[in-house]
């Protein structure tokens, strides 16, 4: 897994969810762990967009994707 993906999803996880690092499970489902909603969905994709310099849609990222599965994905769009 390439830790500067991992590392970038995590820190936006951290920031728009308000969690420590250490309670993001790499396979806990969003909405399930974190009670995710459309709304901060949408701010953890424009934060990994522009974190990450990837043109990926604001729909593309589901909340009932975990964190691998986000990471996973990004790496399919050339995010290194």
């Amino acid at each position: 897994m390439n830790v500067a993906v991992e590392e970038s999803v995590r820190k936006i996880l951290k920031e728009v969810l308000d969690v420590e690092a250490n309670e993001i499970q790499p396979n806990a489902k969003l909405d399930q762990a974190f009670g995710v909603d459309s709304t901060e969905m949408v701010e953890i994709t424009v934060g990994i967009k522009k974190a990450l310099n990837l043109d990926i849609q604001n729909n593309e990222l589901k909340k009932s994707q975990s964190f691998n599965d986000i990471v996973a994905y990004l790496k399919t769009k050339g995010a290194n």
